[in-house]
């Protein structure tokens, strides 16, 4: 009887790697200059892909809302009334199409909800709750772990806000600059980023402190050209308008990263300057924060000096992870990189005000949150559960869950609030959007909250004062 021919099993394929045809297909060493030729490789296709969310003409638009969109969304009336208050105002804007589906863009939109809050029903919120006389919430999305959804969930809370009416202004602090590209935004070099915001205030304090050493009889600090330059900048002239009418921009790019390297290098010039206050000082000089209703920071995945300033400059920190062991440690670190450095900060800072007879300074947040990103249900349930029970109030409730309209979105570079529901069925546009819907409302809640509470404490110091002055 013949015998049966043995079958080698499957060996897994990292068995039996030929050296030599290995090495027959590795290409000459690689030198300074092919990175180069990468580079420019990378920045032709960077702008081929970004432009999928471009008009023809190269520029960013918004698109248009529907009837639909603009009362299940954006203004709570029926679209039945609000046809009927068109009819009667022809004042007002009457959209775009035939028939009873309009199409309005978001600065119609803005004025209708306007015209509904002065004469609609009083009972009703047309227009977001801003109280007058307290300057913006600036609100920091960080985590030194990267691929967690910082500049995703950061460039939605942006739209979701602006949709709702507020004001917003978005800094890109992350010289890879995606949040920029999100937001259509142009910059050519360091000098439209903040970096000249930074240069100018370690610049103000050593004019401010020339004075003093002048009238010692001290040799004055030297100003380069650099920070003679960034004196002539205005914060104002470094933002940028967007496609999204109430959505401004201070952009990023790759130079915005020897920000990290001169930082160290003037702090160690003059040991007074308080690098930690630079973005926050530049942001009241600027009068940014009485421009608009919310600042939004986006952060480098990194704690280095952009993301102190940005720490430092917050009202509110979000800090996206997702729903997996390395996120939760790594955020976990992230808080005790936080706690350490601004510890360390506050306790230098503290011996020298004691020593001075001054007052100590801490560093305080109106609150912290950290959200669940890219969340799947069916397989993070109980990892999310155990995340949730170890970070505790500082968990949102809400678990951002991932949808295949978020991937879509992020191909054309653009938000799901700039994707037209017509490019879907309407079911998944509603779960989709439900999905950024639901982190806005629990950020909003904090936002409100936090005012709320501001408000109440102005209130109290301003009858405290007025006690004292009868």
């Amino acid at each position: 009887m013949a015998q049966k021919p043995t079958t080698k099993p499957d060996l897994p394929p990292y068995f039996n790697i030929d050296p030599e045809q290995a090495a027959s297909k590795l290409s000459k060493p690689i030198d300074t200059a092919r990175f180069a030729k990468a580079a420019a490789f990378a920045m032709r296709g960077r702008d081929d892909l970004a432009k999928r969310g471009y008009a023809p003409d190269g520029a960013k638009r918004l698109r248009k809302f529907s009837t639909w969109e603009v009362c299940k969304y954006l203004i709570p009336v029926n679209p039945a009334h609000l046809r009927r208050v068109l009819r009667q105002n022809p004042d007002l804007p009457q959209g775009e199409g035939e028939g009873g589906s309009k199409w309005f863009t978001l600065e119609e939109i803005l004025t209708l909800r306007d015209h509904f809050a002065e004469e609609g029903a009083k009972d009703k919120e047309y227009r977001a709750w801003r109280p007058e006389g307290l300057p913006a919430k600036v609100v920091a999305v960080a985590n030194f772990k990267g691929g967690v959804g910082k500049t995703s969930t950061c460039a939605h809370l942006a739209m979701s806000a602006a949709l709702d009416g507020y004001k917003v202004l978005v800094i890109d602090l992350d010289s890879q600059g995606s949040m920029t590209s999100i937001m259509g935004g142009k910059v050519e070099d360091e000098w439209q980023t903040v970096f000249p915001m930074l240069a100018r205030d370690y610049a103000l304090k050593l004019v401010e402190e020339n004075r003093i050493r002048e009238a010692a009889g001290q040799t004055p600090y030297q100003l380069d050209e650099t920070l003679t330059a960034a004196l002539e900048v205005s914060p104002r002239n470094l933002v940028q308008k967007t496609h999204w009418p109430n959505i401004d921009l201070i952009g990023a790019q790759l130079n915005l990263y020897w920000a990290e390297f001169q930082v160290p290098v003037w702090r160690m010039q003059m040991r007074q300057w308080a690098l930690w206050d630079a973005l926050m000082n530049a942001l009241e000089e600027g009068g940014m924060l009485d421009d608009y209703d919310i600042v939004l920071l986006d952060t480098p995945p990194a704690l280095g000096y952009l993301t102190i300033n940005a720490l430092s400059a917050a009202d509110i920190l979000l800090v996206p992870l997702g729903a997996s062991f390395l996120e939760f440690d790594s955020t976990g670190r992230f808080f005790d990189m936080i706690y350490s450095t601004f510890a360390s900060i506050e306790e230098g800072e503290n011996r020298a005000r004691r020593s001075g007879g001054l007052p100590e300074m801490r560093f305080e947040w109106d609150a912290v949150r950290a959200l669940v990103t890219r969340f799947d249900a069916g397989q993070q349930t109980d990892l999310a559960n155990v995340i949730q029970a170890y970070f505790g109030d500082f968990m949102t409730t809400y678990r951002q869950e991932v949808t295949a309209m978020v991937g879509q979105a992020g191909e054309m570079v653009s938000g799901i609030y700039e994707t037209d529901y017509r490019d879907f069925n309407r079911d998944t546009y509603v779960r989709g959007r439900e999905t950024f819907d639901r982190t806005w409302a629990e950020v909003k809640e904090v936002i409100l909250g936090t005012w709320w509470r501001d408000l109440q404490m102005a209130q109290a110091e301003s009858g405290t004062e007025q006690e004292v002055a009868e």
